[in-house]
């Protein structure tokens, strides 16, 4: 196979802009000693100053973008120690502690999959930091362990990132994460033996393992600079192929790009390992789709989709026919049929056309397909041929997320069922009839019928109307005296679908309410719904987020007294804005490894991806202006009160850089005049940005931030501690 190389790729065109009045500079050096209630450590402030078309913005505190300094050191030790004494006072928290570790700790098991004539999944006794992987050469056979997580470290800080079985069930390549951090290292394990080969591949990041024969392919990067680990911008992106028993100098190069460096690749082989698929990305959104012949030699890569205005991914191949989930021409996506022999968008033929729901996934399961569909951000499954006709209904038991596990010509298949108040139940099915039965439950010690699950709409700012999921405990009393959290993300296509978490039960059996709102910038409702909140139009975002909260104060779940905000990543950025922009609609505030600087954020690891959601400050004036408007780290202000906040970031985060968070909460803590409440950071250690989390120090975190939003947002709560 010939490697493939890009050399005339034309650049990304700049950014349409808005203005956006005025000079700033941030007030971050302002009202070090005015604090009404709270010392806070002392932060160095620096004199730099950046110049954006004119715009003079100072950042104060751009010396803690630089890694593991031992003054910054320094300064995470000493507002650790300020938080944890604000939490230690909080007498319920050691009951919360209590009650979260025991909802937390029931034995839960993950979807099972075959591959080379076994069944695989995944299982956790309850309070285990890792799951543990197991196998079974029948569903009433024997089990056996995979492999264990927990024994690569004594504090569950490495995790097992992805796993993948050779087709003729000989092998399995897993990747490893340490202290959460996106890189990976590939290790390579007989199966039957479970001896640990010597292989190992570094600097893997972004990547799948997609097995051929006897080796697999990956996507990795050069390695980075010494000290720049966890913070050095990631540049061009390349797939390898990797033979067992060979050293990674030898591994094969097999697809890059040398024209444009901030580009992603991955790689996906069919399950009949005849094709090899390539996906190349500018961003989070859009694809160029290439593949290749495997069984030929003497090919080279072919265009399947040549740009990255869609997302187009092959979700099965039969009889040498792609069957593609694709939005191009098709905001709600469609299901085509691709002849390799004519792969140009304009010979794809219509298998299941667009509807006005979104088609969020399709598997294959015996010699029929399973069409996902995402309806009000909850989930329809319906089964098709490979023409497309309606051979029957999936029957789910409600409201909630569907999880599937299929295999062409294989005659079962098994799915999960989620909800807010149901945890992960797994079913078995029948290929041929649909009908299913119940393969696994869990012993969570939850009855959902003591819980209220409501879909309700409320409308924003411009007129959009959105789904919002509250749920409760029955009996509630809708009189604005409830601790209520809403929760949103709204970014990069992701959908806001119901799920269950252990953690979120105490706090609801303390009176608490939940809420959920579907905001635009995710995928819930298609193309269109995400990119209304993308660049220019970020601010519906927000906007979005904020009539949400209204709506729970005009419906009288809550009040600006109990109402507590709580996102993470793009929702970190999503509550830093309505945090600066609404502090008067919240008692309470929680942004989670935040995307805090806006001026900033892409000259860090994988950041630049991004730029399709958000645009940069360097695209051009006006994009500068409006990333500037709602910026979260550079609109605190002096002489504003803020609600109840708590950041929270990790050290080995290399996602979203743990210096947004910092800058942020060292910036609220220097405007802190008019505030009453405490603005604190908790930074974690050994932890990523939340992927391979071990359980300990899930459970920590929650206990962290329900305490803290429970004592923020509950009179009685509150008066009980003083």
């Amino acid at each position: 196979m010939r490697q493939w190389k890009n050399r005339g790729v034309a650049p990304l065109a700049a950014s349409l802009c808005v203005g956006l009045a005025a000079s700033v500079a941030t007030g971050a050096v302002q009202a070090q000693e005015k604090r009404a209630k709270f010392e806070y450590p002392k932060a160095r402030v620096c004199d730099q100053v950046d110049d954006y078309f004119g715009t003079k913005v100072a950042d104060p505190y751009r010396w803690m973008e630089i890694e593991k300094t031992p003054e910054l050191e320094e300064w995470i030790a000493a507002e650790n120690a300020t938080t944890n004494a604000y939490l230690d006072q909080i007498s319920f928290r050691d009951e919360l502690r209590r009650e979260m570790t025991e909802r937390y700790d029931y034995a839960k098991q993950g979807i099972p999959w075959k591959r080379g004539g076994r069944y695989f999944y995944s299982k956790n006794s309850g309070l285990q930091n890792q799951s543990t992987q197991h196998f079974k050469t029948s569903l009433d056979g024997e089990e056996k362990l995979l492999i264990d997580p927990n024994a690569l470290s004594d504090d569950g800080t490495v995790a097992l990132s992805s796993l993948a079985i050779s087709k003729d069930g000989r092998y399995m390549a897993y990747s490893v994460s340490v202290s959460g951090s996106d890189w990976r290292e590939i290790y390579v394990q007989e199966i039957e033996s479970g001896k640990k080969l010597d292989d190992c591949v570094r600097w893997a990041k972004f990547t799948g393992i997609s097995w051929k024969n006897d080796g697999f392919y990956y996507s990795r990067y050069d390695a980075p600079p010494k000290g720049q680990e966890f913070s050095a911008k990631n540049e061009y992106h390349k797939i390898y192929y990797h033979r067992v028993g060979d050293p990674q100098e030898k591994d094969v190069l097999v697809f890059e790009d040398r024209s444009a460096p901030l580009r992603n690749c991955t790689a996906s082989v069919d399950e009949d390992e005849n094709w090899l698929f390539v996906y190349q990305n500018d961003s989070t959104y859009g694809a160029k789709v290439f593949f290749d012949d495997l069984r030929d030699e003497k090919t080279d890569f072919q265009t399947l989709y040549p740009a990255f205005d869609s997302e187009t991914s092959v979700v099965v191949v039969k009889d040498d026919v792609f069957y593609a989930l694709t939005d191009y021409k098709a905001p709600n996506r469609r299901l085509v049929a691709v002849d390799p022999k004519n792969p140009a968008p304009e010979h794809w033929r219509d298998v299941l056309p667009e509807s006005e729901n979104l088609l969020e996934a399709i598997v294959p399961v015996g010699d029929k397909l399973l069409a996902k569909y995402l309806v009000d951000a909850a989930h329809e499954c319906v089964f098709i041929d490979y023409n497309g006709k309606n051979v029957g209904k999936l029957a789910i038991p409600g409201l909630g997320v569907v999880g599937i596990s299929g295999d062409k010509g294989d005659d079962e298949f098994f799915y999960s069922f989620t909800s807010f108040a149901s945890p992960t139940t797994i079913y078995k099915a029948d290929a041929k009839t649909g009908e299913s039965t119940l393969f696994w439950a869990p012993d969570a010690g939850v009855d959902p019928n003591d819980y209220v699950v409501e879909r309700l709409w409320y409308t924003s700012k411009d007129g959009t109307r959105a789904p919002i999921f509250i749920t409760y405990k029955k009996g509630l009393e809708k009189n604005g005296a409830n601790s209520t959290i809403l929760y949103g993300y709204g970014g990069f296509n992701i959908n806001m679908s119901p799920s269950f978490k252990p953690t979120r039960i105490p706090y609801l059996d303390r009176g608490g309410v939940f809420a959920v709102a579907v905001l635009r910038g995710g995928g819930e409702y298609g193309e269109n719904w995400y990119k209304a909140g993308t660049k220019m139009q970020k601010q519906n975002v927000f906007d979005d987020f904020i009539a949400a909260a209204e709506f729970l104060i005009a419906e009288k779940f809550a009040s600006p007294e109990t109402l507590a905000i709580n996102g993470g990543s793009n929702g970190g950025l999503l509550v830093g804005a309505a945090l600066t922009q609404r502090p008067d609609l919240f008692a309470a505030a929680v942004p989670q490894v935040g995307v805090l600087d806006m001026l900033r954020y892409h000259k860090f690891t994988i950041g630049w991806a991004w730029a399709n959601d958000y645009g940069k400050s360097d695209d051009g004036e006006e994009m500068f202006r409006y990333l500037l408007k709602y910026s979260p780290l550079h609109n605190v202000r002096n002489d504003v009160k803020y609600p109840a906040t708590m950041v929270t970031t990790s050290d080995h985060d290399d996602r979203v850089v743990p210096a947004h968070s910092m800058k942020f909460a060292a910036t609220l803590q220097a405007n802190a005049a008019a505030t009453d409440a405490p603005l604190l950071i908790r930074i974690e250690s050994k932890a990523g940005h939340g992927a391979g989390k071990p359980v300990s120090k899930i459970v920590d975190e929650a206990v962290d931030m329900y305490a803290f939003i429970l004592f923020n947002t509950q009179k009685d709560k509150k008066s009980e501690n003083k």
